[in-house]
């Protein structure tokens, strides 16, 4: 099968893809339709710099045209038959002298719809993998709900058993009482009663004996499924740590509740029938009764499996965040912050009766200058089932704040270690007494590690530290984390980056942006998949990679959203492959990327044109940063971009968004309404006299002001 037909049939979505990439007149889709093998089968890489192998090449296309022409004129196809002529002399037209450019502008699509391909193909093997492994989940969940539902079913069924047990005991008693009663009976009646007495009291035994074995199983098979329901509970923590840095993750906790609301009744009704088997004993013991040696044994075992259950449904269900905060995790002192935990097993009786406590660094390392802080607000609220959605046991805190003690430049420690402000790790604690039916269990819950910092100018720095510790996902008790100055692989590290923007602009990074960055990181290398990434700064720069990419992902945040949402932007590409994919397109053609060697995030566009002679030359302008989109949205620049030639006639040198979407259609959609003196108006003036050097840019906003800055054509 060509490639063409495996195109053919791929999904919406690339299919879509296709048609814009075919959407211009430089290979008709319609030639790529009926010449696909033949186009196929060809070396144009080899032509594009071949002339002697291009001239050839073009030849046989244009016999191949011939033939088709031939062939629609035999079956009456007016339409192709007019259109193929069209489409030769054209061919003749651009490329007759030299036809070079013909092979490197097939080879060039040919390459595009390679990465359509692979990328639908990727993409169907990672839902495949998707549904694999969300079909695996799925059945884990599937046998949790099978198990819990036998447990109940077996709970109940010892009920059934227990009042059996009673039932037995009750008769046993009636008939021992009359049996003490009956003074008339002879011998030989006394002996007979002492012998179905007997026989009642083994039978009693032989069932609590029973009862006693179905409970051990059980306890058995309850804490196996508690393991199982904690194992998922561990994988929740998990997502709900990556989240925090932006993965989209599932992180509804129903699932994980109502498995611990129903673990923790069938565990508390198991608890009332030993307290039932005790009430019995207490009526009617003998020797070798079983209750007397296993009950204490199952008791304990019982207990400690229902302690382990109530101190790991105690959670905190949202990470600390401040309500404007550059993200979860990240706190600043004097300033409001939120943090909410939730009790797992459901206890309408407990609804209002647990009191939740707050506090910070129960365990503070032994490090020089390691701040104390202390935490202030309503420190004390209680479980409630009012505060969440769906009536889970919640105690939402939102309005606490740190205030840093006063003790002399922080602790003294015991070790000369020492930590930045934005690597220390704080932890806060959450505190609360479960007691029901006479168990009483402290329970205690502890969140992520914090960073704290004391002025906004530190939250950059701050924003990195979790980043990494939570990429890396990180032991919570271990807040010597940045002690020893870890690393990460590329591959964790660029897919941190890709949660970012898509938390930022809801689209990740795709595998050619992730390469740049590497590139970028690293320089030219075999492959970046097992390369360690530190916080070293970026080749060639005096600043981070995290500072570079900050900077962008608060440009994209705050005025890009959109543009990178719809792929507009392609962002991260090298100055070489920016003119190597603009060489060869139509002039006007434009690409937007980010800026390189600006510090804080910047955006520029290049596009190309061409000489009398036909030189290509791609332009591009100084990039544009936060303070300059502040006051013009990006839309509005690229839509009134002009530059003015010798003759001070304006030209639109932006035509069409790379590879050939004509720039209304591609991002008309983001302009304003406005028009006439409202309209922005960005003005490149470019004197053709002198040189590149001596060149003046100004771009004017004219919406409410004037507003002159300096801009730089390469």
């Amino acid at each position: 099968m060509s490639r063409w037909e495996r195109l053919k049939q791929l999904d919406s979505v690339s299919l879509q893809k296709l048609d814009e990439l075919y959407s211009g007149e430089q290979l008709p889709m319609a030639v790529r339709e009926y010449l696909a093998q033949w186009i196929e089968d060809q070396d144009w890489e080899h032509a594009s710099r071949d002339t002697s192998r291009a001239v050839v090449l073009f030849q046989v296309l244009l016999e191949n045209l011939d033939n088709q022409y031939s062939r629609f004129m035999q079956e009456r196809a007016f339409l192709m038959q007019r259109n193929f002529r069209r489409f030769k002399q054209d061919f003749q037209m651009d490329f007759l002298k030299d036809p070079c450019p013909l092979a490197e502008t097939i080879n060039w699509f040919l390459s595009k719809e390679q990465e359509i391909l692979e990328a639908a193909e990727l993409a169907n093997e990672v839902q495949r993998l998707e549904v694999q492994q969300s079909s695996m989940e799925l059945e884990k969940q599937r046998l949790v709900e099978k198990n819990i539902i036998d447990f109940k079913n077996k709970v109940q069924a010892m009920e059934y058993s227990l009042r059996g047990i009673e039932e037995q005991q009750d008769e046993f008693d009636f008939k021992y009482q009359t049996h003490k009663m009956d003074g008339t009976a002879d011998a030989a009646e006394k002996n007979e009663q002492v012998r179905v007495l007997q026989q009642m009291i083994n039978r009693i035994n032989e069932s609590r004996m029973s009862f006693l074995s179905q409970m051990s199983s059980l306890l058995e098979s309850f804490d196996s499924l508690l393991c199982m329901v904690l194992e998922e509970l561990e994988e929740w923590k998990s997502r709900q740590q990556i989240s925090c840095i932006g993965a989209p993750d599932d992180t509804n906790l129903e699932p994980l509740e109502k498995w611990f609301t129903q673990l923790g009744e069938g565990g508390f009704q198991l608890r009332k029938f030993l307290e039932k088997l005790e009430e019995l004993q207490g009526k009617l013991s003998y020797e070798q009764d079983p209750i007397k040696v296993q009950k204490p044994i199952l008791q304990e075992q019982l207990d400690l499996i229902l302690t382990s259950l109530l101190k790991s449904a105690f959670i905190v269900e949202t990470q600390p965040s401040m309500p404007q905060g550059r993200g979860p995790l990240v706190l600043r002192t004097n300033v409001q912050f939120s943090v909410k935990t939730r009790f797992l097993f459901k206890v309408p009786e407990l609804n209002h009766a647990m009191k939740v406590t707050v506090s910070i660094d129960k365990e503070v390392p032994q490090v020089k200058g390691y701040r104390r802080f202390n935490v202030l607000g309503t420190l004390s609220k209680v479980l409630n089932m009012s505060e969440s959605m769906n009536g889970g046991m919640v105690a939402d805190f939102r309005h606490l704040t740190l205030k840093e003690q006063k003790v002399g430049g922080g602790g003294k420690g015991t070790s000369d270690m020492s930590l930045s402000v934005t690597e220390e790790l704080h932890v806060i604690h959450l505190e609360t007494q479960f007691d029901l039916h006479g168990l009483s269990v402290s329970l205690e819950t502890s969140t992520l590690p914090v960073v704290v910092i004391s002025n906004s100018s530190q939250q950059q720095s701050a924003w990195a530290s979790v980043l990494w510790f939570n990429m890396l996902r990180a032991d919570s008790k271990n807040l010597l984390f940045f002690a020893s100055s870890p690393t990460a692989s590329w591959s964790q590290f660029g897919e941190m980056l890709s949660w970012q923007f898509l938390s930022c602009g809801k689209r990740g990074l795709n595998s050619d942006q992730l390469d740049t960055i590497a590139q970028k990181l690293f320089g030219e290398l075999p492959s970046y998949h097992s390369a360690d990434v530190a916080s070293e700064n970026i080749r060639d720069t005096n600043f981070t990679l995290w500072v570079w990419m900050d900077g962008i992902l608060n440009l994209v945040k705050l005025y890009l959203a959109d543009l990178w949402h719809d792929g507009s932007i392609m962002g991260f590409i090298t100055k070489a492959k920016e003119k190597s994919l603009l060489k060869g397109k139509q002039c006007g053609t434009f690409l937007l990327r980010f800026s390189e060697s600006i510090k804080d995030g910047g955006i520029t566009f290049s596009w190309v044109e061409y000489s009398n002679d036909g030189k290509h030359n791609v332009r591009t302008v100084q990039p544009f940063i936060s303070a300059d989109l502040k006051q013009i949205p990006f839309p509005e620049i690229l839509r009134n971009f002009q530059i003015m030639e010798a003759e001070n006639a304006p030209v639109y040198p932006l035509q069409f968004l790379y590879p050939n979407i004509p720039k209304a259609q591609a991002i008309g959609k983001y302009y304003n309404e406005k028009t006439g003196g409202e309209r922005v108006s960005v003005c490149l003036s470019v004197c053709c006299s002198l040189s590149l050097s001596e060149c003046i840019s100004v771009w004017t906003f004219m919406a409410s002001e004037l507003l002159s800055c300096a801009l730089t054509v390469h």
